[in-house]
């Protein structure tokens, strides 16, 4: 039955009218529309797909949280360390109102918190008196109350095995505006000059407890222990005196003054204190009186903006090795999820699409790994407080707090490497061949010769820039070298992997299906073949560079004594008498088995002069063999090429500034064991002294058989006399040390001078150990306390121990990535695994497989970084070479040395990277059922 609706009659007015029709949406807001809603589906299926893919997601955010964790911890850990400015007020003033340091006897200006003071006037004044609690009171008016704290005072105490030498703090405890800057852990404060408190560390160091004595080195004194204390801004050996243990005979610079004062610490007060001299550090700043400007605040010069650039690329490098680390993952996931991607493809889905499909993975696996990170970094940073302000900043931190801006710019990072991870694989995505994917086949990525064009121009270029930022001493430039030849490097790899495998058609199964299986996954192999190439390129060139000036710096040494000799000196000025030649030669043969001993004498001022005198005695050149130019002249190319070619002028880098000479008094005693001379020239040169003349180690300041000797006095501040006089000499024809000019007892008498004991040098068969040294300081301990100066020689610098740090590095990363590799080659390889258990392979083949896949990844890229290490190194080397080549004075080259240890070291990270693929790998092949 068919119903048919009746006709209306034309021009009907009951004729519905047309829907209307809504305007057709801007194509800007539909292109919006269609972009939004393609990212949620795609972030959507990136989120199924994390959930499914547990083990991978897991190994993607273990790379990408563990360094934003480490720079997590350390930005939370310095933002806590760096104290602002209230803070810094409140640890330096505790309770008081204001802290006052008395800088100068002249009119001075200052900033609002006290950091920076300048002179108004523009002279430099000198403050040469100790400032008393009254004239502080005088100056802040009546009611006031104040308490001097005297810092940095040096203190050698006897400890359990040797002497220590601890900080010291002179401050009464007793009072409450000096007890605000330390916390009291236990007993009380010192109330007599024989009392002191103690940090813990030094309680620790000096093996004491709270009671015990602490004698000083000279046993002067002894301290009995009645408290224990902690003053924040140092947490290590500090010792509180009690004021009265310490004579206040000399302006100490580190002293200040806390005061109280009735009211507050305005303007006007700083002001009328900065008329004195007075530099005042309130606890509120204060706007400093009309007419006296503030320094200026520093900016970011020409040595920071270097830094940041450094520290930039340095971050880009590590950058760039999570993205190469993180890729093959990323890689393996696609070519597991081919066949989703290629219905994606067959659904409607263009290339943007197939690309955002995979861009998303990098996107939610960079969130959650840069969360994951935050968080566990500034928990650590937290938790790990105590111990980091104790054994690293040695000093407490501020409040709980984090850097915000940092780690936000940390998880910006986090998420951009995991975009970079994901954006070769998603490119590789959008280009498979559909037809390809819905049938499970590979489709082997075609090696394109623009790659290799492009990876050789970039290694060339990076190379090209390395030398000349070598050249320039830029660390900057270096650096984008560096990357450029690196990412140049990363290019060339596909094209050098799919060569090694045409080439492995004559290995045996294994090695040749690993070979072949890199070139087939070559998304897989390649970065983390480039990932280990750059760590191994780093460890390499950073080694060779400093190798090689551990050398430059050995052939550049100049020592000071022969081998094995012993300069001794006092460490501080003391009242106790001083040790004849008879006793530091008797403790020097029982405790170091010394041979001969002398005493040491320099030149000093006429007795009976002002304090302030000071006397020095250089020799001086003939005018026909100085240089014409000085080292610290602006020379032109041509003047500098002309002063390295003049005999007169080969200065080397230890003589820019003029070649210091030192001048001692010698009869001839100490001159074989100072200078290590033959017997014949010694015999020469001390016949010479005792008849009255002078002996010089350089052969150019003797003419005619005589010493120009120059003497020039600074009187009170002002310049002295000055004379120059010629003296019979004898110039040593080989010796060792600076250049020296030895003066006769009569020659100093004859100059108008006089002569001081400093210390005593010793003939020693063998440099000491430091318990020898310990025992002869010991053996002098009445007598007060004593520093060593030990002669070891041109001993080459070890940098073994920095090397190995480095080649442990990265080894570490060779064998993650070699691991890392292996594993996604095995799972993305378990049909042909099972292919070969089908046919009848033996079990033994899969771990073969496994070492033969780890040692292509883990030998190739460490092969290709020491290559490229060792051609870093030598660009770097050359060119600075070059750049010293015109320069003078004459600079000692860098020799190219290679740095074994590191070498060795990395020749065997393949080898442990082969081992671990074997004891990790099942030799069961799987069987699986496959239905076609």
């Amino acid at each position: 039955m068919t119903v048919r609706r009746a006709r209306r009659a034309s021009g009907r007015a009951d004729v519905p009218a047309a829907p209307p029709v809504a305007p057709p949406a801007p194509a800007s807001r539909r292109r919006l529309a269609e972009l939004t809603g393609s990212w949620r589906a795609a972030l959507r299926i990136a989120r199924r797909e994390s959930r499914r893919a547990r083990r991978r997601t897991a190994l993607v955010l273990a790379m990408i949280a563990l360094p934003v964790l480490v720079l997590a911890f350390l930005a939370v850990s310095y933002d806590m360390a760096e104290l602002t400015p209230h803070e810094r007020i409140d640890r330096r003033l505790g309770v008081a109102d204001a802290e006052l340091r008395w800088i100068t006897d002249t009119p001075i200006g200052q900033d609002e918190w006290g950091e920076g003071w300048y002179t108004r006037e523009g002279d430099h004044g000198t403050n040469g008196r100790v400032a008393t609690a009254a004239e502080v009171s005088t100056l802040l008016g009546p009611g006031s109350r104040v308490t001097e704290v005297r810092a940095l005072l040096p203190l050698t105490v006897r400890g359990p095995e040797r002497d220590e030498n601890v900080e010291g703090r002179v401050l009464d405890l007793n009072d409450p505006l000096a007890r605000g800057l330390v916390r009291f852990r236990a007993g009380r404060a010192p109330r007599q000059p024989g009392e002191v408190a103690v940090s813990p560390a030094a309680l620790r160091r000096l093996d004491v407890r709270l009671g015990d004595a602490v004698a000083t080195a000279d046993g002067t004194r002894a301290y009995t222990v009645v408290g224990v204390v902690e003053f924040p801004d140092d947490l290590g050996p500090v010792v509180a005196l009690h004021p009265g243990a310490v004579p206040r005979s000399d302006p100490l610079p580190d002293s200040s003054w806390l005061v109280d004062v009735p009211g507050t610490v305005d303007a006007a007060l700083v002001s009328r204190l900065n008329d004195h001299g007075v530099l005042v550090t309130p606890r509120h700043p204060t706007i400093p009186a009309a007419g006296q400007s503030r320094p200026w605040p520093g900016s970011i010069g020409p040595s920071s903006a270097t830094d940041l650039s450094t520290g930039v690329l340095i971050a880009g490098l590590g950058l760039l090795e999570v993205v190469l680390l993180v890729g093959p993952a990323f890689a393996v996931g696609v070519r597991r999820r081919r066949r989703d991607l290629a219905l994606v493809a067959v659904a409607g889905g263009d290339a943007a699409q197939l690309r955002r499909v995979v861009l998303a993975d990098g996107v939610v696996l960079g969130v959650l790994g840069a969360a994951a990170g935050l968080i566990l970094g500034v928990g650590a940073a937290f938790a790990g407080r105590p111990l980091v302000e104790q054994y690293v900043f040695g000093a407490r931190f501020g409040g709980y707090r984090c850097w915000p801006s940092a780690l936000m710019l940390l998880g910006g990072v986090a998420v951009l490497a995991g975009v970079l991870a994901a954006l070769a694989p998603a490119w590789t995505a959008a280009r498979q061949d559909v037809i390809a994917g819905l049938a499970g086949r590979r489709t082997p990525p075609p090696s394109r010769a623009r790659w290799l064009t492009i990876g050789l121009a970039l290694v060339a270029g990076g190379a090209a820039l390395a030398a000349f930022g070598a050249t320039r001493t830029s660390p900057a430039v270096i650096l984008t070298g560096l990357i450029l030849g690196e990412l140049g490097l990363v290019c060339c790899t596909p094209t050098l992997i799919g060569a090694l495998a045409r080439l492995g058609r004559v290995l045996p199964l294994a090695p040749r299906i690993a070979l072949r299986d890199a070139s087939r996954n070559r998304a897989v192999a390649a970065p983390a073949i480039c990932a280990v190439m750059a760590a191994v390129a780093g460890s390499v060139a950073l080694g060779g560079y400093l190798a090689s000036d551990g050398a430059r710096d050995t052939r550049a040494y100049q020592p000071m004594l022969p081998t094995g000799h012993v300069l001794v000196s006092a460490t501080e000025p003391t009242r106790l008498p001083r040790p004849t030649l008879a006793e530091v030669t008797t403790a020097a043969q029982a405790q170091l088995g010394a041979g001969a001993v002398a005493a040491v004498h320099t030149v000093a001022c006429p007795a009976g002069g002002n304090p302030g005198d000071y006397c020095y005695v250089a020799p001086r050149l003939p005018p026909e063999r100085a240089c014409p130019w000085l080292p610290g002249d602006n020379l032109s190319p041509a003047e500098r090429r002309q002063a390295r070619a003049d005999p007169r002028c080969q200065l080397r880098d230890g003589d820019y500034y003029g070649g210091y000479v030192e001048t001692l008094v010698d009869d001839g005693s100490a001159l074989p064991i100072l200078t290590g001379a033959d017997p014949a020239a010694t015999a020469a040169a001390t016949a010479v002294l005792r008849a009255g003349g002078v002996v010089v180690t350089d052969p150019r300041y003797l003419h005619d058989g005589l010493v120009t000797v120059q003497v020039s006095r600074a009187e009170a501040g002002t310049d002295g006399p000055n004379g120059a006089s010629d003296l019979p000499g004898y110039a040593l024809p080989a010796a060792v040390g600076q250049p020296r000019l030895l003066l006769s007892p009569s020659a100093v008498r004859q100059l108008g001078l006089n002569s001081s004991e400093t210390g005593w040098v010793i003939d020693t068969p063998a440099p000491p150990d430091e318990n020898r040294q310990e025992r002869f300081t010991g053996a002098l301990r009445s007598f007060g306390a004593f520093s060593l100066s030990v002669e070891q020689g041109a001993a080459p610098r070890d940098v073994s121990p920095l090397l190995l740090l480095l080649a442990a590095a990265a080894g570490l990363i060779t064998v993650g990535a070699a691991g890392i590799a292996t594993a996604l080659a095995a799972a993305e390889g378990r049909a042909e695994l099972s292919t070969l258990a089908a046919v009848g392979a033996a079990p033994a083949v899969r771990r073969l497989l496994a070492i033969c896949q780890a040692g292509v990844i883990a030998g190739l890229g460490s092969v290709l970084g020491i290559v490229a290490g060792l051609g870093t190194a030598a660009i770097v080397l050359f060119s600075v070479n070059r750049q010293y080549a015109t320069s003078w004075p004459v600079s000692e080259p860098y020799p190219f040395l290679v740095p074994w240890p590191a070498l060795g070291v990395l020749v065997l990270v393949p080898m442990v990277a082969m081992l671990g693929a074997s004891l990790f790998t099942r030799a069961r092949l799987p069987i699986e059922r496959r239905l076609d």
